[in-house]
């Protein structure tokens, strides 16, 4: 009884490419952030039975390849924080939504394409975090030591970094992972053999790279 009260609390995060995370808490499918034009990738299609989106760019907000499911209540609160694509106030390219999923006891927050530090009324909206999905890419987001000045704003329990390039997938313009992984310890970092995990009372890793998985 025990065990299946766990499993039946445990949020499972899956890392569709880009800044596209699927949350699934009780049966109920949250897709964040679906795309279109990201290379390597091709266009998103995916089922869920309700799907936010930080911006109005294509590589965030391409509700066409959601299929939308019905028949399930929606276990997640969501709250919107007000947030800017770039470091001067929306002026280069618009503002921003940084979404905070809590279900089950979990908090999973979603920087969207933050590119810029938090203010400190930001970072008490934000609240306790237990995992930051945190876009390290640059360019067209905070870069990786402005990623992890961020990650420690929010102090989460684990990182989850997106927005990146990895060959050949990610917009070409921006950096991969491994500088971001690199402000860390060796053994900060776990790099997860799949784009898929758990998230339960169990510890998490402080930096977690998610492998990504043609669907």
């Amino acid at each position: 009884m025990e065990k299946m009260e766990k499993e039946r609390e445990s949020m499972n995060i899956t890392w569709l490419g880009h800044a596209c995370f699927l949350l699934e808490q009780d049966g109920f499918l949250a897709l964040v952030d679906p795309y279109r034009g990201v290379e390597g990738y091709g266009d998103l299609h995916a089922r869920a039975h309700a799907v936010y989106c930080s911006h109005g760019h294509d590589d965030h907000s391409y509700t066409g390849g959601v299929t939308l499911l019905g028949g399930k209540a929606n276990p997640f609160t969501v709250r919107e924080i007000e947030s800017f694509h770039d470091d001067r106030g929306g002026a280069l390219r618009g503002a921003n939504k940084i979404r905070c999923f809590t279900a089950g006891g979990v908090t999973v927050v979603h920087l969207g394409d933050l590119g810029h530090l938090l203010s400190p009324e930001q970072v008490d909206e934000i609240g306790p975090c237990d995992v930051l999905l945190l876009p390290v890419g640059g360019v067209y987001t905070v870069d990786a030591p402005a990623a992890k000045a961020v990650a420690e704003q929010i102090a989460p329990r684990c990182i989850v970094p997106m927005h990146y390039r990895h060959a050949p997938y990610g917009l070409s313009a921006v950096d991969g992972v491994e500088r971001f992984a690199a402000l860390y310890g060796k053994e900060e970092v776990e790099w997860a053999g799949s784009n898929r995990f758990a998230v339960t009372a169990e510890p998490l890793p402080p930096v977690l790279v998610l492998r990504y998985r043609a669907e």
